[in-house]
């Protein structure tokens, strides 16, 4: 059940109307979350800003949607799962098998699983990693700019998994159920 309004991009005026113009010119679609989002200008601007600044960091695309993955799995967020399993596997030919292990925190490459791992251990701790836990992500060759990235990557997906969970966001993507 929706709880916050998903707004027509047809009946907005302002900063609302100017990102939702945005988004419209580089996807081709302003999605329910961006629509429902739009309530508060401030908050879709927060989101597409760091997003897009995340969007030319050290880690991939592929590397993002993974983490996202991953961390919408352990928040239970429909829409976020539906979202990047469409974005991974559709816009990035990334393989059903891969997105599925992602989800869990697994990869059958050494670096990206120590990525995930401390991707998911951020979320299982609240935030409060120990030495040992990013001393793993080091041994594994991430490094502290990726650390960072990681740090980030799983924030901006917090802010998107409540988001979506609280205003209850319709899925307008394939649907995925979390497990």
């Amino acid at each position: 059940m929706t709880r916050l309004k998903a707004l027509n991009p047809e009946e907005v005026t302002g900063k609302t109307k100017e990102l939702f113009n945005a988004v419209q010119a580089k996807l081709g679609v302003v999605p329910n979350m961006m629509r429902t989002m739009g309530n508060s200008d401030a908050v879709l601007e927060g989101y597409l800003n760091l997003s897009g600044a995340l969007s030319h960091g050290k880690l991939s695309s592929r590397t993002g949607e993974l983490i996202a993955l991953a961390v919408s799995q352990s928040n239970s967020c429909d829409y976020c799962l539906a979202a990047h399993t469409f974005i991974g596997g559709q816009l990035l030919k990334i393989e059903t098998a891969v997105l599925l292990a992602a989800r869990n925190g697994a990869s059958e490459d050494n670096k990206t699983q120590a990525i995930l791992k401390l991707a998911k251990v951020l979320i299982s701790k609240n935030g409060l990693v120990n030495d040992a836990d990013v001393d793993a992500a080091k041994t594994a060759g991430v490094t502290d700019a990726e650390i960072a990235e990681i740090v980030a990557h799983v924030a901006l997906n917090v802010l998107t998994n409540y988001f979506n969970n609280t205003a209850g966001t319709e899925i307008d993507f394939p649907k995925v159920n979390a497990i």
